[in-house]
């Protein structure tokens, strides 16, 4: 069956948002999972944008209803002449701890190898504003900075050590409750994942937090989240400026001279860790292990973090360890 069309108001609203993140006449590749979000953001795009749109889905091999969700969004895809293709993770064995992020992981992994065969430089996820406001707030519980209180970029990378795709999120205005609305009135029967109701999970229990609290307004944290991306953004800028007048970088050494306040010298020593790092490479520091090193190095004090050896006093410097003696 061919989904009904869906409203060309709502067909134009999305395209001016997904007009803002992607050149019109370029290509673009959708992650698809079955749920409600992402088969309004497939029929959506193929109003708006037909012919120019290949979907793909993940089946994370993790519950036995997943191929036959994957064969579902095969199936709308094909009705409305979008090209699919159904990625399969293959575990060596199952997370035992750790499920979400290590499928998260695996999913933009597998996204990223098909974006590239498909030469494809942008995937679009359907995250929206709901997703945004559950994000905020559990990294308010988790004491984030300005970075992590941006919440979810509309334009960024796949999160993929070493990526060059693009990742756009044009739903992140959009609520829930009008992309289910979507799905009724184009007469597809969404995917039902089961963990979406599990409270082992923090995002569920977050979820129904707020739907009990009446004075929570989605809107407004949401305005928040985006002011907070743009003061990210300036930081960004400034710590730029300081990078280039006070840090000195040779291949396996860097040197800096601090002058900026803390939040930049913050993100000056996490630059300077990542770039010489080899250990952990492609993930990002924690907030309160970098605290910790930024704290040494301003008492005038030396860690190792990361493979990094780095000193502090009146200029910082950071190089890689020396490599460790195997035993005899």
């Amino acid at each position: 069956m061919t989904p009904a069309a869906p409203d060309p108001a709502l067909v134009g609203r999305f395209a001016a948002g997904l007009d803002r993140l992607h050149p019109a006449g370029e290509k673009l590749g959708l992650a698809v999972s079955g749920g409600p979000d992402s088969l309004a953001m497939l029929v959506l795009a193929a109003a708006a944008r037909p012919g120019l749109v290949e979907a793909a889905t993940v089946d994370h091999a993790l519950r036995p209803e997943a191929r036959d969700e994957a064969e579902m969004v095969a199936h709308v895809s094909g009705a409305l002449g979008v090209p699919h293709s159904t990625l399969t993770v293959q575990w060596k064995a199952t997370p035992a701890t750790g499920l979400q992020e290590r499928a998260r992981d695996e999913r933009y992994r597998l996204l990223d190898g098909w974006a590239v065969e498909r030469h494809l430089n942008t995937v679009a996820t359907a995250h929206h504003l709901d997703d945004q406001v559950e994000t905020l707030l559990m990294r308010l519980n988790r004491g984030a900075g300005a970075r992590g209180l941006a919440g979810m970029r509309a334009d960024a990378k796949l999160p993929t050590p070493g990526s060059k795709i693009r990742l756009v999120r044009p739903l992140l205005e959009w609520r829930r409750s009008e992309l289910e609305e979507l799905c009724r009135s184009a007469g597809l029967v969404p995917a039902q994942d089961p963990s979406n109701a599990d409270e082992r999970f923090e995002r569920v229990r977050v979820r129904r937090g707020i739907a009990g609290a009446d004075w929570v307004d989605a809107e407004g944290i949401a305005r928040s989240a985006d002011y907070l991306g743009r003061a990210d953004d300036a930081l960004e800028w400034a710590a730029d400026l300081e990078w280039q007048t006070q840090v000195s970088a040779r291949k396996q050494s860097i040197a800096y001279r601090p002058s900026g306040p803390a939040e930049i010298r913050r993100r000056i020593v996490a630059r300077c860790v990542e770039r010489l790092a080899s250990e952990g490479r492609g993930n990002l520091l924690r907030g309160r292990e970098l605290d910790q090193l930024v704290g040494a190095l301003t008492n005038g004090g030396k860690a190792t973090l990361r493979g990094v050896v780095c000193s502090g006093g009146e200029q910082w410097s950071f190089a890689p360890a020396p490599e460790r003696r195997q035993a005899d």
